[in-house]
Formats: structure tokens, sequence, C-alpha cells
């Protein structure tokens, strides 16, 4: 088990990007968050299997609408959550 942070900039806001997220963590059966941040830029925490984390970067990178142009990692330690969420944005 893993955990990482991820800094995704691009047009990957407006876009379906935390939607798109959600749904790939679920459906892969990781934990973490996704937020819209001040600079434009999506923040995600993503804790699973590397294969899992994979799978849901994957689905997130065949969207139509989403084009990343510059991904950011740095391993955290895991955390105990249950699930994969939206994480209230920055203004909140």
């Amino acid at each position: 088990m893993i955990r990482r942070r991820y800094r995704f900039s691009g047009a990957v806001q407006g876009v379906g990007f935390r939607y798109r997220a959600v749904h790939a963590a679920r459906e892969a059966g990781v934990t973490g968050w996704v937020r819209n941040e001040s600079d434009g830029t999506v923040s995600m925490e993503i804790q699973g299997t590397e294969e899992q984390i994979d799978m849901v970067l994957q689905v997130i990178q065949q969207s139509r609408w989403i084009d990343i142009r510059d991904i950011r990692m740095k391993e955290i330690p895991c955390e105990e959550e249950r699930e994969f969420g939206v994480k209230d944005d920055w203004w909140y």
C-alpha cells in the first residue's frame, strides 16, 4: 500500500477532472481525495497499490476534455480512510 500526492496542471478545472477521478478511484478501490486549487491546478492524494493508482491515472488521462500538461508527484505516508471523494476546494 502506498500514498501519493499529485498536482496536475493544464486544462484540469472545469472539464470534469474531479468527477472522473472519483469515478475511476472508486472503481479501482483506492482511497483519498481530489480538489481544485486557487492557481488553476488540481491536487489529489491517492492511496492503494501502484497498479490501482496507475489505473486511475490512465482513466483520468483518457478523458477527451482533460489536458494534463504537467504532473508533480510526491510519496507521502499512508492514512486511515475508507473512501475516495472530493475535498473542499481552496475557497472553502
